[in-house]
C-alpha cells in the first residue's frame, strides 16, 4: 500500500472542546511529540485523523496490543523466493516518508516494545534498525503521537515516566452535556431532543465509576444507540444493546442502569 492511500481526503466530522486542535497545530510546528490522554471513546481517535486531514499529512495508525513486538513496528526480514528481504514495519515507513504515526493505545503494548519509540522523541529523531544495522532519520515532516487512557493503569500497564515525560499531552474528555448532544445527533442524525436524552443517560453511568463499573458509557457508544434508534429499535432497547450490555455483566449493576434509562426516557 503506497503511503499516499493513508492520507484523508474527505474533512471528517469533529467538533472541538476547547483549544485541542490549536494546541496540536502548536506542537506540530515544533515536531514535538503528542500524547493524548482520556478515556475510551472520548474522541481521541476521531481528532487525530481531523488533525491529519487539517495538516495534509498522511496518518499511519497501529492499535497497539499485548502480543505486538518491536519487529512489528519498525520491520523485519522476510523470505521471498530464494532471496531475504527487510520490510519496513508502519512507525519506519512513517518515520522514512514523513507521515504522522498514531500509536493507539499505547499502553496495551509490552514496555520492551515501546522502548524503540525513545530515540524519534528527542532532538535525535532517529529510528535504530538493529537487525538491518541501519539509523533511520526522521522526515521533516515526521510526526509522533499516542494515545493513552490513564483509567486503565495498573502497575502491570502503565507507561513509563521514562516515556511519558518525552511527550507533550493534550488532556480529553467528556464535553459538557450541550456539546455532547450536538456531537451525538450529528453524528447518529438523531433528533437533538433525543441526543439529549443519551447524554443524561450516559451522565448517570459515569456517576457509576469506581462504584462497580470500570467506565461509564462514552461518547462512541452513544452514537451506536442513536444508530440503532434510527433503525428501528426502541430507545430502551438501543440503550441495552449499546450501553448497558457492552460494560457489564453484573446482573446487579444491569439492573441500576436500566433504572438509570427508564428514570431518562
Amino acid at each position: 500500500m503506497a503511503l499516499d492511500d493513508y492520507r484523508i481526503t474527505t474533512k471528517p466530522y469533529y467538533r472541538p472542546v476547547g483549544r485541542e486542535v490549536e494546541q496540536f497545530e502548536a506542537a506540530y510546528a515544533s515536531r514535538l511529540p503528542v500524547m493524548l490522554k482520556g478515556p475510551t471513546g472520548c474522541g481521541k481517535s476521531r481528532f487525530m485523523t481531523y488533525m491529519a486531514w487539517r495538516l495534509g499529512r498522511p496518518l499511519v495508525t497501529v492499535s497497539c496490543h499485548e502480543d505486538m513486538t518491536a519487529s512489528d513496528l519498525v520491520g523485519r526480514f522476510l523470505l521471498e523466493g530464494d532471496a531475504t528481504v527487510w520490510h519496513d514495519g508502519p512507525l519506519t515507513r512513517a518515520v522514512r516518508e514523513g507521515a504522522i504515526c498514531y500509536l493507539d493505545e499505547i499502553v496495551e503494548a509490552r514496555q520492551d516494545t515501546t522502548v524503540v519509540i525513545h530515540s524519534l522523541t528527542d532532538d535525535r529523531r532517529i529510528l535504530p534498525l538493529e537487525k538491518k544495522n541501519e539509523l533511520v532519520a526522521a522526515a521533516a515532516d515526521f510526526e509522533l503521537v499516542i494515545s493513552y487512557n490513564p483509567g486503565y493503569q495498573s502497575v502491570l500497564k502503565d507507561l513509563k515516566e521514562s516515556t511519558k515525560q518525552r511527550f507533550c499531552a493534550i488532556d480529553f474528555g467528556y464535553p459538557d452535556a450541550a456539546v455532547e448532544s450536538e456531537i451525538v445527533a450529528a453524528e447518529s442524525a438523531v433528533d437533538p431532543k433525543l441526543a439529549a436524552k443519551l447524554v443524561q443517560i450516559a451522565g448517570r453511568s459515569r456517576n457509576l465509576k469506581g462504584h462497580g463499573l470500570e467506565e461509564g458509557a462514552s461518547t462512541r457508544m452513544l452514537i451506536h444507540a442513536g444508530k440503532l434508534v434510527g433503525n428501528g429499535i426502541p430507545l430502551a432497547e438501543a440503550c441495552t444493546i449499546a450501553l448497558i450490555l457492552p460494560i457489564t455483566d453484573d446482573p446487579d449493576m444491569r439492573d441500576a442502569l436500566e433504572a438509570a434509562v427508564g428514570a431518562c426516557i
